[in-house]
Formats: C-alpha cells, sequence, structure tokens
C-alpha cells in the first residue's frame, strides 16, 4: 500500500509528538491509521514511555480499530515487564525493609523479630553467672522467662536495619545462659581493650553483608539449638551502669 505525501508528513509529525509523551492505546490507533508500518509501531512501543490500558475490552478496541497482532502483542509485553518504558532501570537504593530493628525471613517475606527487656547489672550482681575477671565494663544481662518466644529452626535469615550513624559492628550476637525462669549472659561495654577470665564468653562472631544504606544480612555461624540474642549498643549509658534497662533481640534455635 501506497501513501501519499501528506499521509507520511502526517505520520512523522506524529511520531515526533509522541516521542515526547506517554503512549497510549489512542497514540497507537493513530499511528496505524497515518499508515506506520508494524515493525515501526512495535518500535515505538518498546522505546517510548506508554501509559496502555490492556483489559480484555481495551485489545479488542485496538483489533477492532485495526491494530495488528505483533503490535498489541508489543504492547501487552511492556506493560507486563513493569520496567520503566524508554530507558534502562534506575539503580534503587531501598532495602527490603524501612524501620529500625532486626527482621528474619518468614517465606518469601522479612518478619519482625521482637524485642526483650534487658535488666543491666556491673559484674558480679548475678551470682549464676560467676564473678571471675570482673573488669571496668563487664556486665551481666537478666532477660525474664526460661525461652524467647521466637522459635525458628536453621537455618535463620537475618536481617539488620540500624539507626542513623550506627554500624553493624556495633551490634552483639550473645548465648544466652538459662537461670531457673529466666536468661542471663555476659558481655562488656565501655570500650574495653583487654578482657580476661571470660567476660566475653558469651559473645558468638559473626559476618555481615550490606545489602543496602543501613541495612545488613547477618551471616550467621554454625549454631547449635539454644537461646541467642542480638543486642544493640547501648544508648546514653557508656559504661553500661548497673539497674539499665534495655532491649534485646532474642530467638530460639530448634534442631
Amino acid at each position: 500500500m501506497r501513501f501519499g505525501t501528506a499521509a507520511v508528513l502526517t505520520a512523522i509529525c506524529a511520531v515526533l509528538a509522541f516521542a515526547q509523551t506517554a503512549l497510549t492505546n489512542d497514540s497507537v490507533i493513530k499511528m496505524v491509521k497515518a499508515g506506520l508500518g508494524d515493525d515501526v509501531v512495535v518500535s515505538m512501543v518498546k522505546a517510548q514511555p506508554g501509559a496502555y490500558s490492556t483489559g480484555p475490552d481495551d485489545l479488542i478496541a485496538l483489533k477492532s480499530a485495526g491494530v495488528g497482532d505483533k503490535i498489541i502483542g508489543a504492547i501487552v509485553a511492556r506493560m507486563s515487564s513493569g520496567a520503566a518504558p524508554g530507558s534502562a532501570p534506575a539503580a534503587s537504593s531501598a532495602g527490603p525493609v524501612n524501620e529500625v530493628g532486626v527482621y528474619y525471613r518468614k517465606g518469601d517475606a522479612w518478619a519482625d523479630l521482637n524485642p526483650e527487656v534487658v535488666n543491666f547489672k556491673t559484674g558480679g550482681v548475678l551470682k549464676s553467672i560467676g564473678t571471675v575477671g570482673i573488669v571496668k565494663g563487664d556486665v551481666n544481662g537478666h532477660v525474664n522467662g526460661e525461652h524467647s518466644k521466637t522459635p525458628l529452626k536453621t537455618p535463620v535469615d537475618v536481617l539488620v536495619y540500624t539507626p542513623e550513624g550506627v554500624a553493624i559492628t556495633e551490634y552483639q550476637l550473645l548465648r544466652l545462659h538459662d537461670s531457673k525462669d529466666a536468661r542471663e549472659f555476659r558481655t562488656v561495654t565501655g570500650g574495653v581493650m583487654h578482657v580476661s577470665g571470660g567476660a566475653t564468653r558469651d559473645l558468638v562472631p559473626f559476618e555481615s553483608k550490606k545489602i543496602a544504606p543501613r541495612t545488613y544480612e547477618i551471616i550467621l555461624p554454625n549454631l547449635g539449638a539454644g537461646e541467642y540474642g542480638l543486642l544493640p549498643p547501648t544508648a546514653g549509658d557508656a559504661t553500661g551502669s548497673s539497674g539499665r534497662i534495655g532491649k534485646i533481640y532474642s530467638f530460639r534455635l530448634l534442631e
């Protein structure tokens, strides 16, 4: 089929106009009626921003207006892809969570790892832990309840969204010990450079991977069954003074 000069000019004008705005179903129909070939229109659909309607009635309307199956298929594919038309997908800095806290993978989503209250006392106050090697910053933590309310089975994926200005290395992974109807642990605060006598016996080394701003995936070592907790850095009490109350993100690891 041959088109006159006027029709060709109309088609060119249409292309130039559509290049600046998002294409729609009506835009495609206009291009087809202006005489543009299927390959040209498909290229436009793939390259230009689009805001198409692809419901059953919309597709029938396109077909009735003379739009070919090849073009309709390109429209459906464009809307199904979810990609930003006409440009490469923008890199996103957003992570899977956006609130300060600790999370664990539950199916295909991240669930909150709820914190528990910790009562801190300076070394030697909690006699069940012992008093050997008490140094400045040697602190005992006491958590009520025999078990964490969050039982998890291995393997466990843990995610941490830190407060502004806080590094993941300021968090401590701790093993909690039974103490009648409670759990206890020993740790160190206050910047102690050298500790002996078991003050760090409950610390569990871990690795982390930053996956987004302030968002870290915790790579847990091979932990056995038992009670564990992720202790965030202290706030407003660098010495960990006796009687201080804090929080710990606890979990019970099952075999």
